[in-house]
């Protein structure tokens, strides 16, 4: 499902960007649309390092319609903001052939709200196609499939991706949130920090040097199997009544947020001290491990 296959992405930031330089070194014809006129121009910027292509191989455009006209297939990469989405896959349904298919990559919210303003027939054409960041080194794809889609659908898009080499599994039921083992962990992590428990850099360095370490090849259920479930149970009556229920951010996220530390954009989150070389040089060593971890798996 590669060669002169043609995708567009609707947003040319850290994801969007990644995802068509990652479809054009399979071999896709890729178009990217977002109004950042520099974002655009940077799409190319990279390639001949990353991607072993000649600069060109992706084209910008501002205007939605020039973007999607004749894709095979459209993901969606823009912010994670309901109304914006469903806006978007409105305008994506009007905008595409009856047979392009239409996928949002968000984490959290859900394929049947992404595609709530879209008729019947253009929402059996709407998945979820759930990348992991970075996504041209992260194997799994989840392919979600909403309450409208088309088993087609589906189908075709697990044959696109693993076209391109990716791990793609089908999420049968379009869970509301998605991404919940992640943000289980961070809101456990956070309420850590809240109850001052641990600083931010002992919390990540505990889960970064014990069972972190397993993840990669030992998954919670194999664990569970492998310590015996009589044993689980029993941890579990303990551990479970003491975790965090919070069904709000944590305090040591908003009280961040209201002090404008934002993360790596201002310099300052849960750590301090964001520079661009300690940015660059956080990515290459993620880069570098999951490169190992996948060669020796």
């Amino acid at each position: 499902m590669a060669g002169e296959q043609r995708l567009a992405v609707v947003g040319a930031g850290l994801m969007g960007a990644a995802l068509a330089r990652m479809f054009a070194a399979a071999g896709w014809s890729v178009r990217v649309c977002d109004p950042d006129q520099a974002a655009l121009e940077r799409l190319n910027a990279d390639l001949p390092a990353n991607a072993g292509m000649p600069t060109g191989r992706i084209v910008g455009h501002r205007l939605l319609a020039e973007a999607v006209a004749d894709a095979d297939l459209v993901i969606e990469a823009a912010p994670e903001k309901p109304a914006l989405k469903q806006q978007l896959f409105v305008q994506l349904a009007a905008l595409t052939p009856a047979s392009c298919i239409l996928a949002t990559n968000s984490s959290v919210i859900p394929v049947a709200t992404v595609g709530a303003q879209v008729d019947d027939a253009n929402a059996q054409r709407i998945v979820g196609t759930h990348f992991w960041n970075p996504p041209d080194l992260i194997p799994l794809v989840e392919v979600i499939q909403g309450p409208r889609s088309a088993p087609a659908a589906i189908e075709t898009t697990l044959a696109m991706l693993r076209g391109i080499g990716k791990q793609a599994v089908h999420v049968r039921r379009d869970v509301v949130p998605g991404n919940r083992l992640q943000h289980a962990l961070w809101r456990e992590a956070m309420a850590l920090v809240d109850e001052g428990v641990c600083t931010p850099e002992d919390v990540d360095a505990i889960i970064k040097n014990s069972f972190g370490l397993r993840l990669a090849v030992l998954g919670p259920l194999e664990n569970a199997d492998l310590v015996g479930l009589e044993l689980t149970a029993d941890i579990h009556k303990v551990v479970l009544p003491q975790l965090s229920r919070a069904t709000e951010p944590s305090s040591a996220l908003t009280q961040r947020l209201a002090r404008g530390e934002r993360g790596i954009s201002a310099g300052a989150g849960f750590y301090s001290g964001w520079t661009e070389a300690r940015v660059a040089a956080l990515r290459a060593r993620l880069i570098r491990h999951v490169q190992r971890v996948l060669q020796e798996r």
